[in-house]
């Protein structure tokens, strides 16, 4: 509970003086208070300029690897068939004919009420193993449920078909794989694995009333169509891989003529690898340069303060600059890195010309492109330096920032407890003033009462 020391006897702004007192006593955890701020604009900036480093070391890296630039495009003749490229391609053009489809299998039961008994199904795949299924009644939708819940492949639904002479309802269970290809084909028997084996069991799909509506068949294409050496691949899916080393062709339509496929270097690709290197340089210098700036500000008072960044003559974010600058900038087997469209302004700003560098590539693909990996491969060490997740020099900077702060924190808490003990000595000690001063002035009126009565006696007498 707050005590109320103002004006109790000695008519002093008691709460106040309080205040002030303890204002000057608090001047310490101020101050610490001050560097918990400081650092925290610190660590901000090296986390964001970590963070940064990390992003480019990630992408530099990357492209570092000996293959990260043998990109290429793909092309087809027909949009009936979709071309992918993958890493391991390579420059190349075939001719095919998509001559059929992949398709699962599609049958229709013979119209009825219900399954008919035995209520047991047995459904035998491509491979020739029956798998039985036992539905809990002869209910069609029972009958349904049991297939669709079972590891057979196969789907069923029930398909609305009229009615017979009665004016009952009748249906048909249409049965689809659930995979195409020709291995999903299959059978649907009315009867155990024992009945089909033994030949008595009734095949569903053949049954008067019912029919095939569509047959399992593998999606097929032909190599070097017309001659001796035609060749016909076939998968279970409209997908075949490796036609071409990591090409892959989706089939959507049959072609009467063959389709061409086209796999050939792709120089966009490339160029957007070398220009997000130059990015990813550019937005960590961008921060360096927003946190190494000196900002002004004028108060209310109109009193102008000047303040330098968090960077600002800070030796290691130099040295991570300088080095990152080298990474980009110094020669590479004596050709300046500006020949492939990387250049160094004098405001340190890092550009890429997308023409110049496309011009390189046109003349001379190998040197170009080792040249950008060059400038890669140096890249990644200098920001791998900086912000490896274990003992970059930034990674240390922000551990010792943190600690920092856990200790200043741990002062500023006991600061607290001290203040606390402060207070609430300066308010008993003013209290007690307070209380000694009440005495002292009952005192003094009841001397002054005395002295008055002693003055109007000896008056009397």
């Amino acid at each position: 509970m707050a005590i109320s020391l103002d004006g109790l006897s000695s008519g002093l702004d008691t709460t106040s003086l309080i205040t002030q007192l303890m204002t000057v006593a608090a001047q310490p955890q101020t101050l610490l208070k001050g560097q918990v701020s400081t650092t925290n604009s610190e660590l901000s900036a090296f986390q964001g300029l970590n963070s940064r480093l990390a992003t480019l070391a990630d992408a530099a890296t990357a492209a570092a690897k000996p293959s990260s630039l043998d990109l290429y495009s793909a092309t087809s003749s027909s949009t009936g068939l979709a071309v992918t490229v993958a890493t391991g391609a390579s420059a190349g053009e075939l001719q095919v004919v998509v001559s059929a489809l992949a398709q699962s299998q599609i049958g229709v039961s013979a119209a009825m009420a219900a399954w008919p008994s035995p209520s047991t199904i047995t459904i035998v795949g491509h491979s020739g193993t029956p798998l039985e299924i036992t539905p809990a009644s002869n209910s069609l939708d029972d009958v349904v449920s049991a297939i669709n819940g079972s590891t057979a492949g196969v789907s069923a639904i029930k398909v609305a078909s009229g009615f017979d002479g009665s004016g009952n309802q009748l249906y048909r269970i249409q049965f689809s794989s659930t995979t195409t290809g020709a291995d999903s084909a299959f059978s649907v028997y009315q009867g155990t694995a024992s009945d089909v084996a033994a030949g008595t069991a009734t095949n569903v799909l053949t049954a008067p009333g019912s029919a095939v509506i569509r047959t399992a068949q593998d999606a097929s294409i032909k190599l070097f169509a017309g001659t001796t050496a035609e060749q016909v691949i076939t998968s279970s899916t409209n997908t075949f891989t490796d036609l071409l080393p990591g090409v892959t062709v989706t089939a959507s339509a049959v072609s009467a003529v063959p389709v061409a496929i086209s796999v050939a270097r792709d120089d966009k690709k490339i160029s957007d690898v070398a220009s997000g290197l130059v990015a990813s340089v550019n937005s960590a210098f961008v921060l360096i340069a927003a946190q190494t700036a000196v900002s002004t500000s004028t108060d209310a008072n109109g009193v102008t303060t000047t303040r330098a960044g968090v960077f600002a003559g800070d030796s290691t974010i130099r040295d991570i600059r300088q080095k990152t600058l080298d990474a980009v900038g110094l020669p590479i087997n004596g050709h300046s890195p500006s020949e492939y469209g990387i250049s160094v302004d004098r405001t340190g700003t890092v550009t890429f010309d997308s023409d110049k560098f496309a011009a390189a590539l046109a003349a001379d693909p190998t040197t170009t492109m080792a040249a950008i990996q060059t400038v890669a491969t140096r890249l990644a060490a200098s920001s791998t330096a900086a912000s490896d997740k274990y003992d970059g020099t930034l990674t240390n900077r922000i551990t010792g920032d943190q600690t920092q702060l856990k200790s200043l924190g741990d002062q500023i808490s006991a600061w607290d407890t001290r203040l606390a003990i402060r207070k609430s000595t300066l308010e008993r000690t003013f209290s007690q003033m307070e209380v000694m001063l009440s005495n002292l002035k009952a005192q003094s009126a009841a001397l002054s009462s005395q002295l008055s009565s002693l003055s109007t006696s000896t008056t009397t007498g």
